[in-house]
């Protein structure tokens, strides 16, 4: 795995993470659970569950984004038939600890052994999909590549290949840094993803350039893999620019997997 260490312990963390708390009670029809990543350190997650015969999605929200703000989003996801658990990272809403790139990664395998628990506990068997809007999409990789025999698609939203070619984009400090080798094992990884994957990007994304979708996308080793591209749709809008296609796309890649029509 590559050493984010350098990163984590350089000045550019504070603008690349920007955790906010989270006391809002948990809503009807969802519950909280917390996975112990670190000793007194846990990382909260929520499953909004609707039906044990749905597939379930493990989504990575992006920076600055809590758990809570998917309580009003996860309905339309319920609306396409799928359950949908978010996690939080350290640091933000509920979690504890702080956050960083070493940590993002590692918590990752766990929150997913917790959720993969949880989902079983549940008697939701009907399949896992991983999926990571923005920063998530670094979780999402990281999980796709490591468990490709427990799940069944990839799904990234507004992300990119490595976090190296974010920090250049955007112009950030990183004199003294070397991060050629943090870029090299990234997208390494990517080429050895092997399980079906969909991509959807905003076409006016400023803050992560359409490039890295379609870059992503032709990274990926997958053999069934498809770019979806909002038209008109920025970073921060591309959930409401066009609410059908965004949700369209996710069931019909998740019905396209299941061997279902719609």
């Amino acid at each position: 795995m590559a050493d984010f260490s350098q990163i984590d312990n350089s000045p550019l963390l504070k603008f690349l993470f920007y955790p906010r708390g989270d006391f809002s009670p948990c809503p009807e029809g969802a519950f909280d659970f917390f996975v112990e990543v670190e000793a007194k350190i846990s990382v909260h997650c929520r499953l909004y569950q609707k039906n044990a015969h749905w597939p379930s999605i493990l989504y990575f929200h992006g920076n600055g984004e809590i758990v809570s703000d998917h309580d009003e989003i996860a309905p339309w996801y319920h609306r396409i038939e799928v359950n949908l658990v978010v996690a939080d990272y350290r640091g933000y809403g509920k979690s504890t600890g702080h956050p960083n790139f070493s940590n993002l990664i590692k918590d990752a395998h766990q929150i997913f052994q917790a959720v993969d628990k949880k989902l079983e506990q549940q008697n939701l068997f009907a399949g896992l999909w991983v999926m990571g809007r923005s920063m998530g999409s670094i979780a999402a990789l990281e999980l796709a590549y490591h468990h490709p025999d427990k799940i069944k698609g990839l799904i990234i939203e507004s992300g990119f290949a490595s976090v190296t070619r974010l920090i250049r984009h955007l112009g950030l400090p990183a004199k003294g840094l070397d991060l050629e080798p943090i870029e090299k094992e990234r997208l390494e990884l990517i080429r050895r993803i092997t399980i079906p994957a969909l991509i959807i990007h905003g076409e006016y994304d400023n803050l992560i350039p359409l490039r890295e979708a379609k870059d992503l996308f032709a990274l990926l080793g997958s053999p069934s893999k498809e770019l979806v591209i909002i038209p008109k749709a920025d970073h921060n809008n591309i959930l409401f620019t066009n609410l059908d296609l965004y949700f369209d796309s996710i069931q019909n890649f998740i019905y396209k997997i299941n061997g279902k029509s719609i």
